[in-house]
């Protein structure tokens, strides 16, 4: 099917069909942490989670001796991938592919019941202009490099079985197929993030990363200049600032910064004002700003974590 024509397919169904979400990016940019947090606040019974790193062609063992790595398109069953979100975005089932992170194996498919919302994350849920068509709302998470391989080495270390040598060898072998086919995904997105020190602080080593929330008028984003005015003390916000700046093709476009510095009292009360705009019941979801298994909390995921679901929320209204 054409992209259009799948565009068509989605705004006609005749049977309920779900808010897809597409959450792109590198190997341990924070996809699986951002996913899970908005997963935990709209309820399984409502929204599911769907990884398209899945759909590798090979196991790991079977890469060793390929001339390309998982990063690279002819890795990956990328056909069947666009298949299946067709599939889901119209509101059907699908039989997916499972991949073991842990092992390194492909294992037994499971079936996927598309629920209410969609999240569908990964290094390339954004490949293709049919693959596209079937999001309501499309984010690529682009951390600095130094904190992505910082993050990569501390997880395929801790969980997957490598050491960190193994783990620097392989960053620099998928570096060219990363630059090539993964990177260029940003383009596509309607919102960008960012997590990162602040360059031009001197923040002390533990200072939590802040966020940067490129806005693309591809969607309706919301009046965050009223967030803000309703949420700001009498001293000024410090929680976030939103100001215009350069998209990559020289266009206009809105950045939002939100800080990992301030206190957390001001961004709980900035929370608790997003979260009373969304309409949803009880208080704001525990799950958001989770990092890991560990407890710590980042104040600047939750607030991002909002703010995509508030996108969701609204696709689906």
């Amino acid at each position: 099917m054409a992209d259009k024509a799948m565009r068509m397919a989605r705004a006609g169904a005749s049977r309920p069909r779900p808010v897809m979400v597409a959450i792109a990016g590198d190997s341990a940019a924070g996809k699986t942490t951002l996913t899970r947090g908005l997963v935990e606040a709209l309820g399984p019974q409502r929204c599911a989670s769907l990884c398209v790193d899945d759909y590798h062609r090979y196991d790991r063992v079977e890469r060793r001796g390929l001339p390309f790595t998982a990063l690279h398109p002819d890795c990956n069953h990328l056909d069947i991938m666009e298949q299946h979100l067709q599939l889901l975005a119209t509101g059907q089932p699908v039989l997916k592919p499972v991949y073991d992170h842990a092992t390194g194996l492909l294992t037994r498919p499971e079936r996927v019941e598309p629920r209410e919302f969609m999240i569908v994350e990964g290094l390339f849920p954004l490949h293709s202009r049919l693959a596209r068509a079937c999001f309501d709302v499309t984010v690529f998470l682009d951390p600095a490099e130094d904190v992505r391989r910082a993050w990569k080495l501390a997880r395929d270390t801790a969980s997957r079985g490598y050491s960190a040598a193994q783990v620097l060898a392989e960053l620099q072998r998928r570096e060219p197929d990363s630059a090539a086919y993964v990177r260029p995904q940003r383009r596509h997105a309607d919102i960008v993030v960012r997590f990162a020190p602040i360059p031009v602080r001197d923040d002390p080593p533990g200072t939590p990363l802040s966020a940067e929330l490129l806005l693309r008028p591809t969607i309706r984003h919301p009046d965050l200049s009223a967030v803000l005015a309703q949420a700001a003390p009498a001293e000024g916000l410090r929680t976030m600032h939103l100001k215009l700046a350069r998209d990559t093709d020289g266009r206009p476009v809105d950045t939002l910064h939100v800080h990992g510095y301030v206190p957390t009292e001001e961004s709980r009360t900035l929370q608790k004002i997003i979260w009373a705009q969304l309409d949803e019941p009880g208080e704001v979801p525990e799950s958001l700003g989770l990092l890991g298994g560990s407890g710590a909390r980042s104040e600047p995921l939750a607030i991002t974590q909002l703010l995509l679901l508030h996108h969701v929320l609204e696709a689906g209204r």
